[in-house]
């Protein structure tokens, strides 16, 4: 079979033993995968109980859910030890570099940056349109029928009611966060939500990118950059 064939397979099993290396096309269904899963392990000479299994997705973040699903069905089905994503090789250069960024912030408190933030006050109202080249925070209600349109996020310290373009014109790791996220249109890049369910109250909400879908999460409870172990400019 040659290399483009390869490629094409949505399933593929290498290794032997205790150590297993599953690829596969996260794109493909659950059940489809479970299939090829089924076949592949039931071929193999070896026995594959408490075999140690990497299920690579081919990306670093995403698709857990998808791995977990499939690490149960393999350790109820062929009895494996344990089901892991691959761990991707830190570059030391970089981990370096990092440190010294860090400590360079940290002492300068964040003078080598020139933020681009545009920071208005007020009601932006019905057939307004407000447009950032980077950052948005407007300390305000955006009503319904308006429009605000940043190149990277947009903070609502007030009722976001109307439509909210963030990450223009490509960055999809843009957010758009208001306290009270009842909001007619999102859009975050080149993705584009409508319709999104009213909130149950008054919470605070932030939309985002995910696996191609814009997410809306309570921002208290996903701290999304809660993770980040010092602060960064963004």
């Amino acid at each position: 079979m040659n290399s483009s064939n390869q490629e094409k397979i949505p399933v593929r099993l290498k290794g032997k033993g205790n150590t297993l290396c599953v690829t596969l096309n996260p794109l493909e269904s659950s059940e489809y995968l479970k299939a090829e899963l089924n076949r592949l392990f039931k071929e193999l000479n070896d026995p594959s109980k408490n075999a140690n299994v990497t299920i690579d997705t081919g990306s670093a973040n995403g698709h857990e859910e998808l791995v977990l699903e499939l690490a149960k069905y393999l350790k109820d089905n062929f009895g494996v030890a344990s089901v892991s994503k691959p761990v991707k090789p830190q570059n030391k250069r970089s981990s370096i570099n990092e440190e010294q960024i860090r400590k360079r912030d940290m002492e300068r408190s964040w003078h080598d940056y020139q933020t681009d933030v545009l920071v208005l006050t007020g009601r932006v109202r019905s057939g307004q349109k407000v447009t950032a080249r980077n950052h948005l925070v407007i300390m305000g209600d955006v009503n319904p029928g308006a429009e605000v349109l940043a190149g990277g996020d947009i903070i609502i310290l007030g009722g976001l009611l109307g439509t909210a373009i963030a990450g223009q014109p490509e960055n999809e790791n843009s957010i758009v966060l208001a306290l009270d996220f009842r909001p007619t249109q999102i859009q975050i890049g080149s993705y584009v939500a409508a319709g999104l369910p009213s909130s149950p109250g008054k919470i605070t909400e932030f939309a985002h990118v995910e696996n191609g879908n814009i997410i809306v999460e309570n921002y208290l409870e996903a701290n999304p950059f809660g993770r980040i172990p010092w602060p960064q400019a963004r």
